[in-house]
């Protein structure tokens, strides 16, 4: 499935780990959607399989068919929840494995975090390719080293498939992002404190 012009600028990750409940984390949701987000990833690192299940099925149901919305690492769930596609990392299934499960039409991501992956993920059957952390994140425990700009341009000269950019992107730096060739940025802290109003304001810096 041909993504480059059609993956949206702004990739909304809702991680369940920043909200302190599930009011505050569908009220985002919700948010999310009335800004006008397109694309959309459900990611909890924590919960149960049967949580994460009840989640997405609950975000499938609020947000509108023109949204997609990722499942982070579980095949299984996405099929179960009827999500649009799912994102794996480098620990995760391999890329050809998950495609096996969700089959032709769902779009499949994949992290990466230095030339050799990348490479190794434009190999694949995945519809876009993740690279990061661009800037220093607090989304993670232990993240992969920082590849600013220069990461991103370098990925960019190594794959044809759209290119998210992940780790560390707000406001403030996402126009530069997009310069350095990538197709989408994936958002978690700055969309938190107020989803709607920073949402808005991100898709119009974006364009």
């Amino acid at each position: 499935m041909p993504l480059m012009n059609s993956i949206p600028h702004l990739y909304a990750i809702l991680d369940w780990s920043c909200f302190p409940d599930e009011p505050a984390f569908f009220a985002a949701a919700n948010a999310l959607k009335t800004a006008g987000v397109m694309l959309i990833q459900y990611r909890n690192k924590s919960g149960s399989a049967r949580l994460m299940l009840e989640h997405a099925r609950q975000l499938k149901g609020l947000l509108p068919a023109s949204v997609k919305l990722i499942m982070n690492d579980r095949a299984d769930l996405c099929l179960a929840a009827r999500c649009d596609g799912v994102h794996v990392g480098q620990d995760d299934l391999s890329p050809e494995s998950v495609r096996s499960i969700i089959g032709p039409d769902l779009w499949l991501g994949v992290s990466t975090h230095n030339p050799e992956q990348i490479a190794e993920a434009d190999r694949t059957s995945a519809d876009y390719i993740a690279i990061g952390p661009v800037f220093g994140t607090m989304s993670k425990a232990n993240p992969d080293p920082v590849v600013g700009l220069e990461g991103v341009r370098r990925a960019r000269q190594l794959t044809r498939k759209p290119l998210v950019a992940i780790g560390g992107i707000t406001r403030a730096n996402c126009r530069s992002v997009i310069d350095a060739g990538a197709n989408s940025v994936a958002v978690i802290s700055d969309l938190v404190s107020d989803p709607q109003k920073s949402a808005e304001e991100f898709l119009r810096l974006l364009g």
